[in-house]
């Protein structure tokens, strides 16, 4: 092989493993910023899970809630 050639592939090496070097490096970073995201988004959700089950309470309408879900169990089974 001439040394141009090598000199071609050589970079072409470079550039590869330079390439591939600072994918990882950004794949590892956004994976380990999203890393609490999965928390936050539970809290929030629990809150909000608590937030509809006061205003339910609050309304009272967990007795209508209940007489409306056994009714329509009711009609499904055929009881």
């Amino acid at each position: 092989m001439s040394d141009t050639t090598l000199r071609a592939a050589l970079a072409l090496h470079r550039a590869a493993q330079t390439w591939t070097t600072h994918l990882l490096a950004r794949t590892t970073n956004a994976a380990r910023r999203d890393r609490g995201a999965g928390f936050v988004e539970y809290a929030g959700l629990m809150i909000l899970i608590a937030g509809i089950f006061t205003l339910i309470d609050q309304l009272g309408l967990n007795g209508r809630i209940s007489q409306a879900i056994g009714n329509a169990v009711d009609k499904v089974i055929g009881g």
